[in-house]
């Protein structure tokens, strides 16, 4: 079992990562200066089946659990769900001394954290992720819902108690969520980290690599960027903008799909590979994106957009980026493995180089 401790101006906290972790639950909630009366366990119709008696039965009998359980799938991140679950809070009594958990992956992390964030005010909650993706999503306190007309646009910054980060339940996980997270792993390494990025190319040959000493590693070695970027950036403000990578297309991707078409890491990645083609022509030096389509070939991450999906379309979905400012795309470009940085991107070349996605 190991650590890592995420600091920031709003709250310090405890990542634990390895086999088993989910059983501090008892340990943590007996850390709180009140225990809590009533529990809410946040999770979806495939982790419910997998995983939800056991959390429920960890927890100590004086205290009230109930659960909520969403499809499985990005379109639950919505405002209708979002309500639902307010609204079954009310119905059983949660007050402001109560305790969400999040069980599952990140959409799960997301909409139950937002509504921790807003539940009479903001209660606490404690993130259980069980995909490899939310070792990303469930660090960090960005908790959100979907719009139609953008992901992730209504929501807020707001840290858990504690992250419990159990391995084992990455084990249950099909190849797609699989590669979906390991998006988010490479991600990590090309912006914060070059020695780990030369790992992963002579470690992980394809994803049937990650055994679980590799897993392991991947999974420490992400948390821990994304612990040093938060702890210096908690609300994006400026560094925090970097984890970004690959999202301003892979985003798009997502909502011009339909939300649940395209997995996110999927998207991600080939708004990485994207990324670094543009920034390529940018800084002369830079030779790295044939390196990643041989890597991404290895992996089954696409390296082409799906055919009846326009660039100005696409472009349009870029525009309503979090990161754009009075219509203008700002994207996440390299500077070299490890070093990147936010830079304003004309319409015109973001759509030369759509075009030579198809």
């Amino acid at each position: 079992m190991s650590e890592v401790k995420v600091k920031t101006d709003s709250k310090e906290y405890s990542v634990h990562i390895g086999p088993g972790a989910s059983e501090m639950l008892p340990e943590v909630l007996k850390t709180f200066n009140k225990a809590p009366k009533t529990i809410l366990i946040i999770t979806d119709d495939v982790v419910a089946k997998l995983y939800l008696d056991k959390i429920e039965a960890a927890i100590d009998q004086s205290c009230t659990v109930h659960h909520f359980i969403l499809p499985n799938g990005e379109g639950s991140k919505s405002f209708q769900n979002y309500y639902e679950i307010q609204s079954f809070a009310l119905e059983k009594g949660l007050d402001r001394n109560s305790v969400v958990i999040a069980l599952g992956g990140g959409v799960v992390g997301d909409i139950a954290g937002f509504v921790a964030s807003t539940f009479m005010r903001g209660i606490k909650f404690i993130q259980i992720p069980t995909t490899l993706l939310a070792h990303d999503s469930a660090v960090g306190g960005k908790v959100a819902i979907n719009h139609p007309l953008g992901k992730n646009m209504i929501g807020s910054f707001y840290q858990p108690e504690a992250v419990l980060y159990d391995t084992r339940f990455i084990s249950t996980l099909p190849e797609g969520e699989l590669r979906s997270g390991f998006a988010e792993v490479v991600k990590h390494a090309l912006i914060w980290d070059k020695g780990f990025y030369e790992w992963i190319k002579e470690n992980i040959p394809s994803l049937e690599a990650l055994d679980e000493e590799r897993l392991m590693y991947c999974i420490e070695k992400g948390i821990q960027t994304k612990a040093e970027v938060v702890s210096s950036d908690e609300t994006e403000q400026g560094l925090r903008a970097i984890l970004n990578y690959g999202h301003t297309l892979g985003h798009a991707l997502e909502a011009a799909y339909g939300y649940g078409e395209i997995s996110h890491g999927d998207g991600v990645a080939l708004g990485m590979l994207f990324a670094t083609e543009l920034s390529e022509e940018l800084v002369p030096s830079l030779d790295l994106s044939q390196e990643l389509r041989t890597l991404w070939k290895k992996c089954g991450f696409p390296s082409k957009i799906k055919p009846g999906i326009h660039p100005e379309d696409i472009l349009n979905w870029m525009k309503k980026d979090k990161k754009s400012k009075s219509g203008h795309i700002h994207m996440v470009l390299m500077q070299e493995v490890g070093k990147v940085q936010l830079e304003s991107v004309p319409d015109d070349v973001i759509i030369k180089k759509l075009e030579s996605f198809y």
